[in-house]
C-alpha cells in the first residue's frame, strides 16, 4: 500500500489534464480505478480535439466516402485513389494554425514535415507540396510578419527535402489577424500492391523508433491546438515542434528502400500526440496491445520523465513495423542511412502497456482507451448572416482596375517564386494555373487544386462551402482533369458556442451534398477548432479547404492553357446577377454582405462533364468564379500576354434587361468556364446538344483587354496584376 501511495505520489507531481469532469468520469469507469498522472497525460492528449474529433466526428458520418476510384478511405493516415495502370495517388491535407500563429517558421516547416510522413505511413512517394495559407490584411505589420515567415518555413522545408511546392492559394481578412490559417497538403504515388496501412501488424512484431531524437519540444502540442489562443500563448512555444528537413530526407529515402525491399509489415509516423498516438493507434487497429520500453528511446535532453518522452511530439520521427524474419533487413537499411534507431517494443494481444528498463509497467489500458475517445453532441444556434450589398453604380474600368489588384486577387508570384516547384521532373501545371498537373507513374497525369472561401462560409456556410467543392472541381476540370475524390480541411472557432456548431454543421451538409452530385467522395481530412482569440472572443470565419483531385489519362490531353490569336472566345453556362459575397462587394463595395450564388449542382456536373467530353475543340480554359468574368478574362490575357474583346450581350442569362453591367461582369455564379477554341461553331453545336448555355462572346488578340466599350491596356493590367503583393511584401520589410 504505502509503495503503491509513493508511486501516485510521483506521478501526480506531472502537469494537469484538460479532460472535463465527465471525461474524467468516463476514464474511471473503463480504467476500472484511478489513472496515474502518466496513464491520464496520455488519455488528455488522446482525447483532445485535434486527436480524438469528439466534436466533429457525428456530423462528419454525413460526407460520401466511397466510390469506384477509393481504395483506402478515411481514418488512416492518407486516402488513397486508384489513377490506373496499377497506380494511386495518396494525398492529405492537415492544419498547423496554433504553431503557426506563435512561431511561424517552424509552424509551417513542421506542418510540412508531418503531411510528408503521412503520405509515406501509406507506403507512397511524395511527390507534391500544397498550402492553402489566410492572414489578415496585407495592411497590418503583424500579418506581412506572419506571411512572410510561413511562406520561408514552407518553402525551406520543401526545398531540402527535394519535395516541390507546384500549388496552394492565399487569402486575406481580417479575422485571421490573431489567427492566421496554414494548411500543408501532400500527394504521392503508391503501387496498388504496394500500399502501406496501420492495421497490418502482429503479434510479437518489432517496434522500432528512427528518425531524431526525442526531446521537450512539442509537448502537449495537440492540447494547445484544442484551445483558444490568448496572451499567454507566447509562452507556450515548447508546444511548437522544431523541423530538421535533412533527417527527414533522409527518412524519406529509407523508408522507400524499406518498402520496395518488403521488409515492413507496417509503419506509422510521429505527429500530433506523439509516441502515444502513433503506437496506441497502431496497437488498436492491429486488434491487440503492445509493450513499449521507453528506456530504449534515444533522448536530446537529459532527465526527460516518461509523461515527457511519451507526450512529446519532437518532429522527424516514424515507427517500423518488422518480424522476426525481417528485422535485421530494416536495422541494416537505417545503418545504412546513418539514421538513429532503437527497437522499443513488440506488438501484443494484450493491454497497452509503457514499461521502464526494469520491466516496470508505468501505465496499462486497453488500446481503444486512447483510441476511442467518446463524442460530445454540441449544441448549435442557427447564426443568421443580416445585409445586403449596396447597390452602387462604379465604373467598370475602375472597378476592375482595383480588384485585379487588390489583395485577394493579385498575383501570387511573390510566394511560388521562393518554391522549388519543379524538382522531380513530373510539375507540368505550374503556379498560377487553376491546377497543379502532375506526371503520373502510369503514363498519364494528375490535377490538384486547394479551394476556400472564408467570405462565402460566414455568409452562408452551407451555400458558401458547397461553392467552395463546386469551384475546385471547376478548376480541376479546366486543366482536363475527370474529378474523383477530394479530402477536406475544416478550420473553425470554438466548438463550445452553439453559433460555431451550427456553422460547421451546415458546412459539412454543404460539402457533403456538393460531393454527391459531383460523385466525388473524400477520402480523409482534417478539423481544427478553437481558431478563437481569447482575449477579443473573436472567431475565425469558418473556413473549409477542399482539395480535390482528378486525373488525366492520356498526356495528349495536356494543354498549355493560352489562347493564340484570332481564336474566338466562349461563355459556358449560365450568368445570374450574384454579386452577394464576392470579391466586387469586398474590395468595391467595401461590404462583407448579399445573397450569395446559388450552387445548382446537376448544372455543375453537367457543364463540366461537356467541358471534358469536348476537350478536342479547346485550346485554353478557364472557369469562371472569384472577381466574375472580367477576372477570369484578365487571367487568361495575362497568361498568354495577349489582348482580347468581348461583348456582354451574348451572355446565357435570364432576366437580362433589369440587370446592371457590373452584376454581368462581376457575378460570381458557378458552373461557368471561358473558353478559347478555333472550332467555335463545333462547341456551341455540342452545346445545345447536351442542353448547355453556351454563347460566343469575343475574340483573341491585340494589347488591350475590351469589354463592350471599356477599354484596358494591357500591359497596366499586368503591371498592377502580378507586382501588387511584390510591392506591399517589399516595401514594407516589417
Amino acid at each position: 500500500m504505502n509503495e503503491k501511495k509513493s508511486e501516485e505520489k510521483e506521478n501526480a507531481a506531472e502537469p494537469g489534464t484538460s479532460l472535463t469532469p465527465d471525461e474524467q468520469k468516463e476514464v474511471r469507469k473503463r480504467l476500472g480505478r484511478e489513472p496515474n498522472a502518466l496513464e491520464l497525460g496520455m488519455i488528455d492528449i488522446m482525447w483532445s480535439e485535434h486527436c480524438s474529433y469528439k466534436s466533429s466526428r457525428p456530423i462528419l458520418k454525413m460526407l460520401p466516402t466511397t466510390g469506384g476510384a477509393v481504395v483506402v478511405g478515411p481514418g488512416y493516415d492518407a486516402g488513397v485513389i486508384d489513377i490506373g495502370g496499377g497506380w494511386c495517388a495518396a494525398f492529405k491535407i492537415e492544419t498547423h494554425n496554433h504553431p503557426s500563429a506563435i512561431d511561424p517558421y517552424n509552424g509551417a516547416a513542421t506542418g510540412i514535415g508531418g503531411i510528408v510522413r503521412d503520405i509515406l505511413s501509406m507506403g507512397a512517394r511524395p511527390v507534391a507540396l500544397f498550402d492553402s495559407i489566410h492572414f489578415g490584411s496585407l495592411s497590418s505589420p503583424h500579418s506581412r510578419w506572419l506571411l512572410r515567415n510561413v511562406v520561408k518555413g514552407i518553402g525551406d522545408y520543401g526545398n531540402c527535402i527535394g519535395v516541390p511546392t507546384v500549388g496552394g492559394e492565399l487569402q486575406f481578412d481580417e479575422g485571421f489577424e490573431r489567427n492566421c490559417l496554414v494548411n500543408a497538403a501532400c500527394l504521392g504515388f503508391v503501387r496498388k500492391d504496394k500500399i502501406m496501412k496501420s492495421d497490418t501488424a502482429g503479434e510479437g512484431d518489432h517496434i522500432i523508433l528512427a528518425g531524431g531524437s526525442t526531446g521537450r519540444d512539442g509537448i502537449h502540442g495537440v492540447t494547445f491546438a484544442s484551445k483558444n489562443l490568448s496572451m499567454e500563448s507566447e509562452g507556450e512555444r515548447p508546444a511548437v515542434q522544431v523541423g530538421d528537413p535533412f533527417t527527414k530526407k533522409l527518412l524519406i529515402d529509407a523508408t522507400l528502400e524499406l518498402l520496395e525491399a518488403g521488409l515492413l509489415k507496417s509503419l506509422k509516423d510521429l505527429g500530433g500526440g506523439g509516441l502515444t498516438c502513433a503506437s496506441s493507434e497502431l496497437a488498436f487497429k492491429s486488434g491487440g496491445g503492445a509493450d513499449i520500453d521507453i528506456s530504449k528511446i534515444h533522448l536530446r535532453e537529459k532527465g526527460m520523465s516518461p509523461y515527457e518522452i511519451m507526450l512529446s511530439e519532437s518532429q522527424e520521427r516514424m515507427l517500423y513495423i518488422a518480424d522476426d524474419a525481417r528485422k535485421a533487413g530494416v536495422i541494416a537499411i537505417l545503418e545504412k542511412y546513418g539514421i538513429r534507431y532503437a527497437e522499443i517494443g513488440k506488438i501484443t494481444k494484450g493491454n497497452y502497456r509503457v514499461l521502464d528498463e526494469k520491466g516496470k509497467v508505468l501505465a496499462e489500458m486497453k488500446a481503444s482507451l486512447l483510441t476511442e475517445a467518446p463524442t460530445v453532441d454540441r449544441p448549435t444556434k442557427e447564426l443568421k448572416f443580416e445585409g445586403k450589398c449596396m447597390k452602387l453604380n462604379k465604373d467598370i474600368s475602375f472597378a476592375l482596375g482595383q480588384l485585379m489588384a487588390s489583395e485577394n486577387l493579385c498575383s501570387r508570384s511573390w510566394i511560388y517564386e521562393q518554391y522549388d516547384h519543379e524538382v522531380g521532373d513530373r510539375t507540368v501545371g505550374k503556379p498560377g494555373h487553376d491546377s497543379a498537373v502532375l506526371l503520373a507513374p502510369n503514363g498519364g497525369a494528375v490535377v490538384v487544386k486547394l479551394d476556400s472561401d472564408s467570405l462565402w462560409c460566414n455568409i452562408d456556410p452551407y451555400k458558401g462551402s458547397a461553392g467552395v467543392v463546386c469551384e475546385a472541381y471547376r478548376n480541376v476540370v479546366s486543366c482536363g482533369g475527370k474529378p474523383l475524390a477530394c479530402v477536406d480541411n475544416l478550420s473553425f472557432g470554438n466548438p463550445e458556442k452553439p453559433e460555431v456548431m451550427f456553422q460547421f454543421k451546415e458546412s459539412v451538409r454543404g460539402i457533403s451534398d456538393a460531393l454527391k452530385a459531383l460523385e466525388t467522395p473524400c477520402v480523409g481530412g482534417n478539423v481544427s477548432f478553437y481558431n478563437e482569440d481569447e482575449e477579443t472572443k473573436l472567431s475565425i470565419k469558418p473556413t473549409p479547404v477542399i482539395m480535390m483531385v482528378g486525373v488525366i489519362d492520356s498526356l495528349k490531353k495536356l494543354r498549355k492553357c493560352r489562347m493564340n490569336k484570332g481564336e474566338k472566345l466562349v461563355l459556358v453556362g449560365e450568368t445570374r446577377a450574384e454579386i452577394g459575397g464576392s470579391e466586387y462587394c469586398r474590395t468595391i463595395l467595401g461590404a462583407h454582405c448579399g445573397v450569395l450564388p446559388e450552387p445548382d449542382l446537376a448544372a455543375e456536373k453537367r457543364n463540366g462533364e461537356f467541358v471534358l467530353a469536348n476537350w478536342e475543340n479547346i485550346n485554353a480554359v478557364h472557369d469562371v468564379s472569384r472577381g466574375g468574368i472580367a477576372y477570369a478574362l484578365l487571367e487568361m490575357c495575362v497568361q498568354a500576354d495577349m489582348g482580347a474583346k468581348i461583348t456582354l450581350d451574348p451572355i446565357p442569362m435570364s432576366g437580362k434587361e433589369h440587370v446592371r453591367e457590373e452584376d454581368i461582369v462581376f457575378s460570381e455564379t458557378h458552373g461557368r468556364y471561358i473558353i478559347a477554341t478555333k472550332k467555335a461553331e463545333e462547341l456551341l453545336a455540342a452545346a445545345a446538344k447536351a442542353g448547355v448555355p453556351a454563347a460566343e462572346i469575343g475574340i483573341v488578340g491585340g494589347g488591350k483587354i475590351e469589354i463592350d466599350a471599356y477599354q484596358f491596356k494591357l500591359q497596366d493590367m499586368k503591371e498592377g496584376y502580378g507586382k501588387a503583393l511584390w510591392k506591399a511584401m517589399e516595401h514594407n520589410k516589417v
